[in-house]
C-alpha cells in the first residue's frame, strides 16, 4: 500500500506538470492518427491483387497492427520518460540521490514520471483492434480480447525489462541514445506478423529480441490460433526477463561510482 501511495502521487504530479501543455496533446493525437494511418496504408500495400502478408488475413493483420500501436503507446506513456532520466542521473552525479531515498531505487527510477502523450496511441491500438476483430471470419467473441490481454501484458514486461537492461547500461557507457533508437527502430518490425519474415529474421525477432511475444503472439492468442507451449514459453520468457533486468540493476551499482569517490 505503501507503494502503491508512492505511485499515485509520482503520477499525479507528472500529470499534472504535463497539462500545462494541453495543446501538446491535441498535437500528440494528431501525430498518433497520422502514424496508425501510415502504418494502416503501408500494411495495405502487401495486400494488393489479393495477396496475404505471411498467410494472414487483412483483418487478422490488422490486429497485429493495434496491439503494437497499443504497446508504443505504453512505451512512451510509462518507460520512455523513465528511461531518459536514468542516462541523466548517472551522467550528471545526481543518482547518489535517489540510492539515498527511502525507497526501492528502481521502483523509483522505473514509475517516478509519466507522460499523457502516449495515450492517444493506446486508445487508438484499443479501437484499431476492436475493429479488426469485429470485422474477423468468424468475428471476435469478447472472450477473445480477454485471453488475448493476458500475452499483451507479458509484451509490456518484455518491454519494460529489455528498456530497464538498457538503460542499466549507462552505468558503464552514458552515451547510449544510437543503442535506444535502434532498439527501437528493431521494434518496428513488430507491426507485422511474424511469419512474414523470413526465417532467419523469425528466429532472431523470436529468440534474440522477443518482438514475436509481443505482438504476434498475442493477436493469434485472440484469434484463437496460439500453440499453448508458446503461450507458456512466453509468459517464462517476460518472467525471467523481469527478473535479469532486476539482477542486473543490482550488479551494475556495484560497479556504480558517486559523484562523491
Amino acid at each position: 500500500m505503501r507503494y502503491l501511495k508512492l505511485l499515485l502521487t509520482f503520477w499525479h504530479v507528472s500529470v499534472a506538470a504535463e497539462t500545462e501543455y494541453r495543446s501538446n496533446f491535441v498535437m500528440s493525437a494528431l501525430n498518433s492518427m497520422v502514424t496508425l494511418a501510415g502504418a494502416i496504408f503501408t500494411l495495405s500495400l502487401f495486400y494488393q491483387n489479393g495477396h496475404q502478408l505471411g498467410g494472414w488475413p487483412w483483418h487478422d493483420a490488422l490486429i497485429v497492427v493495434g496491439l503494437f500501436t497499443i504497446l508504443d503507446g505504453f512505451s512512451q506513456t510509462f518507460l520512455t520518460p523513465n528511461r531518459t532520466r536514468v542516462t541523466e542521473l548517472v551522467r550528471q552525479g545526481t543518482l547518489d540521490f535517489v540510492l539515498l531515498k527511502p525507497v526501492d531505487t528502481q521502483f523509483w527510477l522505473s514509475f517516478r514520471a509519466l507522460s499523457l502523450w502516449g495515450i492517444p496511441n493506446i486508445l487508438l491500438g484499443i479501437g484499431i483492434t476492436i475493429y479488426a476483430g469485429m470485422h474477423c471470419e468468424p468475428p471476435l467473441h469478447w472472450t477473445a480480447y480477454v485471453i488475448g490481454f493476458i500475452p499483451v501484458i507479458l509484451g509490456m514486461i518484455l518491454l519494460y525489462s529489455i528498456g530497464f537492461a538498457l538503460g542499466t547500461l549507462t552505468i558503464w557507457f552514458t552515451k547510449l541514445f544510437n543503442i535506444t533508437m535502434a532498439m527501437q527502430a528493431m521494434l518496428e518490425a513488430g507491426r507485422f506478423p511474424i511469419s512474414a519474415y523470413p526465417n532467419a529474421y523469425r528466429v532472431i525477432f523470436t529468440f534474440i529480441l522477443p518482438i514475436a511475444f509481443m505482438t504476434t503472439l498475442p493477436a493469434q492468442t485472440m484469434l484463437g490460433r496460439v500453440e499453448w507451449p508458446w503461450f507458456a514459453g512466453s509468459a517464462i520468457f517476460a518472467i525471467c526477463s523481469l527478473a535479469f533486468s532486476r539482477w542486473f540493476w543490482g550488479y551494475a551499482l556495484r560497479s556504480y561510482t558517486s559523484a562523491s569517490s
